[in-house]
């Protein structure tokens, strides 16, 4: 199973899962199709299926374009919102695409209808990998636009969290710097804060992905993992694990000035492709 990081947009990326046998392929979260297009042909693989994490302009607004050019697409995800969705899947549901597994996770807050994505591949030493879209980032978390902290403690804990240490974290954004200077205000003398966001400020000097991340790394740095932890609680003045992380998302929120959100006719312009040559990256 190879995973080929595509960065697009200001800050997004699109996955194109191969399975190396068939030259058989999904995408993750097809936002720009026409750079994901010519991945496509230049891996030499033929394009099976999209998987949606949520409805979200900047991850699904590629699906219509690329069900016209693809009539036998498949468009897997949990939200009615999804554009050219044609399988609505459910929490625990598994795929299967030549050798490559997939086991869908229902993580609602950030949108009601977010899906992540397990991947595994039979057979294979490899690690498997989870495409967490807007739920898990490197080093954080993503907004409750449509959702509760109880929600999104379930989504990190219960069921993300549960997963196999070893699992690749390949996420919907590229957040890592922010997101880490941000833990290290939450929690100023963590070595592995420190050491990861050196790293990551490397990594963007470079215009290079800090993607994946696993999750036991995650587990050392990103506090919003970390709710249990007696230094993040003494941060937030909370000690219920629900109540840190609510706290948590609250000082994220105000960390930082927010960009000013793209005005009506700006969006549209974006689901027209107009933007596509000044904002995809190579």
């Amino acid at each position: 199973m190879k995973v080929k990081v595509i960065s697009v947009l200001e800050d997004n990326y699109m996955y194109l899962v191969i399975e190396e046998n068939t030259k058989e392929a999904v995408v993750v979260d097809a936002a720009v199709p026409k750079r994901l297009l010519e991945i496509v042909r230049k891996e030499g693989v033929t394009l099976k299926a999209i998987l949606t994490t949520h409805h979200h302009w900047d991850h699904a607004r590629g699906n219509e374009e690329l069900a016209k050019v693809y009539p036998e697409l498949q468009v897997y995800g949990a939200d009615e919102r999804i554009g050219a969705l044609t399988h609505k899947v459910t929490h625990n549901e598994e795929l299967k695409f030549g050798d490559i597994n997939v086991r869908c996770l229902f993580t609602p807050c950030h949108t009601s209808g977010h899906m992540c994505y397990f991947m595994w591949e039979e057979n294979s030493p490899d690690a498997p990998a989870l495409f967490s879209g807007d739920t898990l980032f490197i080093g954080g978390c993503g907004k409750f636009f449509e959702g509760t902290a109880e929600q999104m403690y379930r989504n990190l804990t219960e069921i993300l969290g549960a997963l196999p240490k070893d699992t690749n974290v390949f996420c919907g954004h590229e957040y890592t710097v922010r997101n880490l200077k941000f833990a290290l205000k939450v929690e100023p003398e963590n070595e592995s804060v420190k050491k990861k966001l050196a790293w990551a400020k490397l990594r963007d000097d470079d215009d290079l992905p800090t993607v994946p991340s696993t999750l036991q790394e995650e587990f050392h740095y990103n506090p919003f993992l970390r709710v249990s932890e007696e230094s993040v609680q003494k941060f937030t003045g909370k000690t219920d694990p629900v109540d840190v992380l609510r706290a948590l998302r609250t000082e994220k929120d105000k960390f930082k000035k927010p960009k000013e959100r793209l005005t009506p006719q700006a969006m549209l312009a974006f689901e027209w492709g107009l933007f596509s040559p000044f904002m995809e990256k190579k």
